[in-house]
């Protein structure tokens, strides 16, 4: 880093979802130990809820800008955020960040960065970039051989995946096509993606490493012409988490890998029936067991009324519900945890396999069926299988959690979280190493480049 002794300065505009803007928090804690200066932009809503993430220890160096949006009638400021947005209004919020082109662009006029990482959701951003002469890099926050099959999907209509352990069920495959296909304003996500990895410098930055994703990292470059780089599976340290005491002591009770902790992430909330069919499965399973609930905000319901009568009765002694938030990082990193009960989000799916869980892969929306195909391709996990009709099954819901936590079938899956696991922490940090390197290069030969004309 010899080349630029000041610190490189950078700007990052995540997509407004705490599952993209949580991997830029931590990719920015690991630049700044780095030689790096970081400002992260966001919506002050969303500003708000990781501003307690920020230690003293990267106060000087992670400074959070606001981004405002525009105030839409259906789109007070509350809901400049993909948390607790009604569904219906993400295509507005689409529209709604891309109107805040000119305002982004004054934010990099008056910082003057080094250069810019942006997400796959806001091809404009690296454009405003390119209009103050500075290069920029877009970081995706989902792995490889996901990413491999989506743009697989965009650019070779009709041609097979050549990677015979992912195919998506039918259920899986339409969620897929549709979320591609989505439209918001004048630009559908397959354009934003396409145009955003377009305008990306000569390499991309991905969430994930190489002895997991290898051999669809490679895949994935020839596909989009650029250098994929990853920058590891950014899991937030445990030991700064400081809540959930109560759970980790119930915990403590518990015998080793005799648990699951069954959760769906912080944007999807299960239907009612879907509620009903998880209960039942996890009384059947007769595993031990933390379930984490969410209900939109500002409905509110009580837990005896969201489950089936008597179940929190009959599973008092095995299970532990708890309505809104769990501290899950440190809860997976717990000795009596034996599965992880997810919905497949790749951040998920990454503290899982940091911490040696295997997991039961419940896919419900997005990439997510995708991104479950990949835990079984990895070894790392198995799918609770949806019937015909795509609804998910109280009988395959124990059987899949039986097989992975207690019974022989899943020693494989249990050993393959295990190596992983091991893998990631022989390793240390040696991804970012290679990220800060590539990013100074490019600053560098960015600045040159200039110099000279």
């Amino acid at each position: 880093m010899g080349s630029m002794q000041a610190p490189i300065k950078v700007l990052m505009l995540p997509w407004l979802a705490h599952g993209h803007i949580s991997p830029y928090l931590e990719l920015a804690k690991r630049l700044s130990m780095r030689n790096f200066h970081i400002y992260l932009c966001s919506t002050p809503v969303n500003l708000s809820s990781i501003k307690p993430k920020i230690s003293e220890k990267y106060s000087s160096s992670i400074e959070l800008v606001e981004l405002h949006l525009p105030s839409l009638p259906d789109l007070p400021p509350h809901y400049h955020t993909t948390k607790g947005l009604p569904p219906h209004l993400m295509n507005t919020l689409k529209e709604a960040f891309d109107m805040a082109s000119p305002g982004f662009s004054d934010i990099v006029k008056s910082l003057g960065p080094d250069l810019l990482i942006y997400d796959f959701l806001q091809p404009w951003a690296p454009e405003v970039a390119k209009s103050h002469d500075l290069p920029s890099v877009v970081f995706i926050s989902v792995g490889a051989g996901t990413l491999s099959f989506m743009f697989h999907m965009i650019k070779n209509t009709g041609r097979k995946f050549p990677f015979e352990a992912i195919r998506l069920h039918d259920y899986g495959q339409a969620k897929l096509i549709e979320m591609i296909d989505d439209s918001a304003g004048s630009v559908n996500n397959k354009d934003r993606c396409l145009q955003s990895v377009e305008r990306s410098s000569n390499f991309i930055l991905l969430k994930t490493f190489r002895d997991l994703d290898g051999v669809y990292m490679e895949y994935l470059s020839s596909l989009l012409g650029k250098i994929v780089v990853p920058v590891g599976p950014l899991v937030e340290d445990p030991s700064n988490i400081e809540d959930g005491d109560s759970i980790i002591e119930w915990l403590d009770e518990r015998e080793k890998l005799s648990t699951i902790f069954v959760s769906f992430g912080t944007e999807y909330f299960l239907t009612g029936k879907e509620r009903e069919e998880i209960a039942h499965g996890l009384e059947l399973s007769d595993v031990n067991f933390i379930w984490v609930i969410r209900f939109p905000i500002g409905e509110s319901t009580e837990l005896e009324e969201a489950l089936p009568e008597g179940f929190l009765e009959r599973v008092r002694d095995r299970g532990l519900v708890i309505d809104g938030w769990a501290p899950q990082a440190k809860i997976l990193e717990h000795p009596s945890i034996g599965g992880f009960v997810s919905h497949c989000g790749w951040g998920s799916i990454m503290e899982s396999i940091k911490s040696g869980v295997p997991i039961i892969a419940m896919p419900m929306q997005l990439d997510q069926p995708l991104n479950a195909r990949m835990v079984e391709a990895y070894g790392v996990g198995l799918e609770v299988k949806r019937n015909k009709s795509g609804d998910l099954e109280r009988s395959e819901i124990a059987k899949v959690i039986k097989d992975v936590v207690v019974e022989k079938d899943g020693d494989s899956v249990r050993k393959k979280a295990k190596e992983m696991s091991d893998s990631i922490r022989n390793k240390g940090e040696g991804e970012l190493d290679e990220v800060a390197d590539v990013l100074v290069r490019l600053c560098v030969g960015f600045k040159e480049q200039h110099v000279s004309k």
